[in-house]
Parts: structure tokens; C-alpha cells; sequence
């Protein structure tokens, strides 16, 4: 249960300094209009991406004269509040603001869009990102459907190597209507992006972000989703995130060492422990702050690997178990990496010279031993003492046998760990293109033995790529077929070449020609 208001516990924890006042240039002139969505875009120095971002609100489906679009800008140093004046002049539905000095957070900038907002429904859009051409009708109609007051889609990040879905959990399925709880790991992903949320949510539980450099989206979102009795989800992509190397100078997140980062995560720790959240609710959100952005960053960051200063990094340690001794539960019960569980061990007694050598061999050994004891997958740590010498893993697939037969490719596995029963399909993806996949069923027995069969003519809309092969189980979560002895084939079909391959990781993949 909820015992104390989000907007009470914000002020008694941050107290705030005055807000930084602001001027707004050109309001939308048709405020009085029945808008269906507004999207809330705070800019700095995004000259490069902004024209993109803006045009992809533009060339919505919805329809742009249905949107109310704010953008804030944050005392940009380059042309990008020339832009946003030249492109606000041409069109009424848009409003332009300019905080009178730097914020250096895209809390305070977002929380003024959300104050002028007039729509029924909220989205954010970063100025280097852009939407999906039907992402706003998309969301806009699940939320009319269901009456919920929040709804995501799917992310695709875009970065130098291509793109990749973000936050898998949120989008591999179409849920109308469910408990947020009721999807695991719904906490580990907390950015802004692909959601939209009912105004009245946000104005009637005065949900705002903390003005922070880093973490502030998810203390939002936390809150938002604590807020809400149901929620929405699809698998249809709604935002690209632009995370090309030409965005790494503007981006905030790049402006904060991993420590500033840390101390951020550490207040939005002692944030939620105030809460007093239902203890199952609180296990589930703390769960991904301490595995990863408390612990796993912390160590697996660069600076950590080349410095010498290691112990500043023990010391920040220290502090993080410190926030853990009044919890009356073991937070690393539902660790997601077991490995994560043993660095725990590892801090907990000090032994941080083990902590080192475990997280450098874990980066370098790109495929590491395991062994098979009782039906059950250990991965092999050679240098620790026995006690944390062997590591149980909760799912680890090998693979048997596989052949081409008539114009279909079968594939024999078999699975070890808690998950047999929890497998629910096969995805084939492009690895360089988030859009390019296919999913297929799986057929499992009792004791683990598990059949693919792909046809042939199945494949024949996936353009030429190298496709990465994952057992999904759990609703999203993916592993690899493990072939540790190099066994390929290839078969031609209608002027095609497809090749069940072997990774440099020794698993079994697929190259179309």
C-alpha cells in the first residue's frame, strides 16, 4: 500500500530550489481545439536530429492538426531555437518555450510541457529521436479502447551497428488491460520513450520529474506505473532512439561519470524505500536498480577496468550495502544474471581483488565452460574457490542434431534449468535490423528434449542478413543454442542459399544469401 503521496516525499527529499523561470515564444494558437495527444519535447543543442525529430511528428497518421506539439528549449548554444521559431510560425498547433537559463536536466523542461499541456494524452519525444510514422495512433486508439491510463510500445534503438529493440519485456506481446505488476521485470526499463499516459493521471496525482541530471525518468515512471491499476502493451514499433555516435556530445546521460550516476540511482533507492511501497511492488522495482545500475555498471564501466583508484569504486560499494540493512528481504533473490549474485557475495566479504578478475575474465572468455550435474547447467568459474566455483544457471539449451529434410530444416535441443516449462517460441532476427525477424513455434517434451522445424518457404520475405536463433521463454526473455562443435548446413531453395551456421560465441545462427 501506498502511504505517503509521490509530490510529499519528492519535497522532502530533494527540496527543491525556486524553478527556473521561462518565456514563452509562440503559443499554439487554437488552444480552445479538442487536440487528441500532446507530445512534450525538451531540446539542447539538437540542431543536427531536430528537423527529423520534428517532421516525424508531422507526418503522423493521427493526423498533425490532432496534435499539440510544446517544445522547450534549454538555452541551446546552436540554431536550435532558430529552428523550433521558423517551423512554430508555420503551424498553430505549436507552442515554443525557453527557459531563461540552463537547467541542465530534461526534468525541469518536460514538467513545463506537462503544466501547458491541454490534450487528454501526454507522450514524450527527445529532439535526436524520432516516432514511428503510426506510433501516436497506435497508442491513441489502445488507450480510447481500453480507458487505461497507460500504454508502450516497442523501442528500437538506432545506433552505428544498426538497430536493436530496447525493453523487450514491455513489447513482446499485445496485453490490454493488465495489472503493470502482472509483467516481469516491468521496472527495467524506465525511459521515456514509445509511452503514452492519460493527463489526468499525471495532474491529479501531481506526478512530475525530479530535477535531476540522471535517473529522473525513473522516478517518473515508477511513479506512473505505481499509479496505475491497469495498463496497456504492443508489440508494434512506435520510437526510434537515436543513439549514433554523432549524438554522444548532447546526450545529458554522457555529461555524468558513472559515480554522479551512481548517487543518482542511490537517491532514487532511498525515494522508493520511503514510499513504503506493498513489499512485493518494492522488491520488484529495487530488484533492477541494485543488479544493475547499482552494482553491474558500477564495475563493468571503463573507467572502472583501466584506473587505478579501484578502491573509490569499494567505497561507493560500501554505501550502495548500506541503503540494503534495514530490508527485511533478500534483494538478490531475483537477481537476473546469477553471476550478478556472486559479485554480491564476492563485495560482501570484502574480497574485491576476486570482484575484478571475475568481471575482467567475464568480458574477455567469449565462450566459457559449463558443466551438466543432476540435469542442472553450472557455469565454471576456474579461479574461485570451490564454494563459488560453480555457478547454476536458471536456463542453458545444447544443441543435438540438426538436417534439411524435403524443403524444411529440423533442429533438435535440449534444454537444462528451471525453464523448461516456460518456453514459449523461437525467434529468428537480424541482428543489424530490429525489423527483420520471424517467430515460429517450439515443441517441448517432459524431459527437456526440445524440435524446431522451419520451413523454408517461411523465410522467403527475410532479406539477405546473418540471423541471430534464440529460444524465448517467459514471454521475452531469449537464449542461445549452444553448439560447441562446429556443424553447419546449407541448403538452396528458390535461388536462395540458407545456412545454419556456427557463432565465433559457438551457437547456432542462420546466414540467408
Amino acid at each position: 500500500m501506498i502511504r505517503l503521496s509521490p509530490t510529499k516525499i519528492f519535497k522532502s527529499l530533494y527540496n527543491p530550489k525556486k524553478q527556473q523561470a521561462y518565456t514563452i515564444h509562440k503559443q499554439s494558437t487554437n488552444r480552445q481545439r479538442d487536440y487528441f495527444v500532446t507530445v512534450i519535447t525538451p531540446v539542447y543543442n539538437g540542431e543536427k536530429f531536430l528537423k527529423k525529430s520534428i517532421e516525424s511528428v508531422m507526418k503522423q497518421t493521427l493526423g498533425f492538426k490532432n496534435i499539440e506539439y510544446i517544445l522547450i528549449d534549454d538555452c541551446s548554444t546552436d540554431r536550435s531555437k532558430e529552428i523550433l521559431l521558423d517551423f512554430a510560425k508555420q503551424h498553430e498547433n505549436m507552442t515554443v518555450v525557453s527557459l531563461d537559463c540552463h537547467s541542465g536536466s530534461s526534468g525541469r523542461p518536460r514538467n513545463i510541457g506537462m503544466e501547458l499541456a491541454s490534450s487528454p494524452y501526454i507522450m514524450f519525444l527527445d529532439a535526436d529521436d524520432w516516432l514511428d510514422p503510426n506510433g501516436l495512433q497506435v497508442l491513441y486508439e489502445i488507450l480510447e479502447e481500453t480507458g487505461d491510463p497507460y500504454v508502450v510500445g516497442r523501442t528500437i534503438k538506432v545506433d552505428n551497428g544498426g538497430t536493436k529493440v530496447v525493453g523487450e519485456h514491455q513489447c513482446c506481446k499485445e496485453r490490454r488491460s493488465v495489472s503493470p505488476f502482472s509483467i516481469p521485470h516491468i521496472f527495467h526499463h524506465l525511459g521515456p520513450t514509445a509511452r503514452m499516459m492519460r493527463a489526468s493521471l499525471l495532474k491529479e496525482r501531481q506526478i512530475q520529474f525530479p530535477e535531476m541530471k540522471f535517473a529522473e525518468d525513473k522516478q517518473f515512471f515508477i511513479d506512473v506505473l505505481t499509479s496505475c491499476q491497469t495498463i496497456s502493451t504492443t508489440t508494434k514499433p512506435i520510437y526510434y532512439a537515436n543513439r549514433l555516435d554523432e549524438t554522444k556530445k548532447t546526450r545529458l546521460t554522457n555529461q555524468t561519470n558513472i559515480l554522479q550516476k551512481t548517487n543518482y540511482n542511490l537517491q532514487i533507492v532511498h525515494y522508493i524505500l520511503k514510499r513504503k511501497f506493498d513489499l512485493e511492488i518494492e522488491k520488484m522495482i529495487v530488484n533492477r536498480l541494485y543488479e544493475f545500475d547499482l552494482m553491474r555498471r558500477l564495475f563493468t564501466t571503463p573507467h572502472f577496468q583501466k584506473t587505478k583508484f579501484k578502491r573509490l569504486y569499494y567505497y561507493k560499494i560500501k554505501q550502495i550495502l548500506k541503503t540494503t540493512r534495514k530490508l527485511t528481504y533478500d534483494f538478490t533473490e531475483n537477481f537476473f544474471e546469477p553471476i550478478h549474485k556472486l559479485i554480491y557475495e564476492l563485495i560482501r566479504e570484502g574480497n574485491y581483488s576476486a570482484v575484478t578478475k571475475l568481471l575482467e575474465w567475464d568480458k574477455s572468455i567469449k565462450v566459457k565452460e559449463v558443466v551438466i550435474k543432476n540435469q542442472q547447467a553450472y557455469l565454471v568459474i576456474p579461479f574461485l574457490e570451490e564454494k563459488y566455483k560453480y555457478i547454476p544457471l536458471p536456463i542453458y539449451i545444447t544443441f543435438k542434431e540438426h538436417y534439411c529434410q524435403e524443403n524444411q530444416y529440423i533442429l533438435h535441443f535440449h534444454v537444462y534449468g528451471d525453464h523448461i516449462h516456460s518456453i514459449t517460441d523461437v525467434l529468428i532476427r537480424d541482428g543489424k535490423n530490429a525489423h527483420n525477424d520471424y517467430v515460429l513455434p517450439v515443441t517441448m517434451n517432459e524431459n527437456g528434449e526440445g524440435t524446431i522445424k522451419v520451413q523454408f518457404d517461411s523465410l522467403k520475405d527475410l532479406p539477405p542478413a546473418y540471423y541471430s536463433i534464440f529460444v524465448r521463454y517467459n514471454d521475452y526473455m531469449k537464449i542461445n543454442i549452444r553448439q560447441l562443435i562446429k556443424n553447419e548446413i546449407t541448403h538452396r531453395y528458390q535461388k536462395r542459399e540458407f545456412t545454419f551456421c556456427h557463432t565465433p560465441f559457438s551457437n547456432v545462427a542462420l546466414k540467408i544469401k
